[in-house]
């Protein structure tokens, strides 16, 4: 069963690598039952929040923004989303990663707005 939990979530993060070119995210959140789901978004967070601070030591100066920016369209997206006609786990797990999502939304935006990364 571990086995098979790891290779779920390996396959789940190889594909949230490619939310912006192939499936966004408000889409493939149906791919996956929840807490794998919410791990691979948690994980993806933390990547995309290093890089983040990455490219501004690369001096990119609105790196931070930049993601925070993202964030709000995913956020945004999932709103959008959960507004239709969905199934009551489907939209038990859009509401769950909204709220993660606008916590996350939270940090980057303080990270952004106090300048913690220089």
């Amino acid at each position: 069963m571990q086995v098979t939990l790891k290779d779920v979530l390996e396959t789940a993060k190889q594909t949230a690598d490619m939310w912006e070119f192939e499936k966004q995210r408000h889409i493939w959140l149906e791919d996956y039952c929840a807490q794998i789901a919410l791990l691979a978004t948690c994980v993806m967070w933390t990547e995309e929040t290093a890089r983040a601070f990455d490219e501004h030591e690369g001096g990119s100066e609105t790196a931070m923004k930049d993601y925070y920016l993202m964030i709000v369209l995913r956020i945004s997206k999932l709103i959008e989303r959960v507004r239709t006609d969905l199934g009551g786990d489907l939209r038990n797990k859009i509401i769950t990663v909204i709220t993660i999502d606008v916590h996350s939304r939270d940090v980057v935006d303080k990270f952004a707005a106090t300048k913690m990364y220089d």
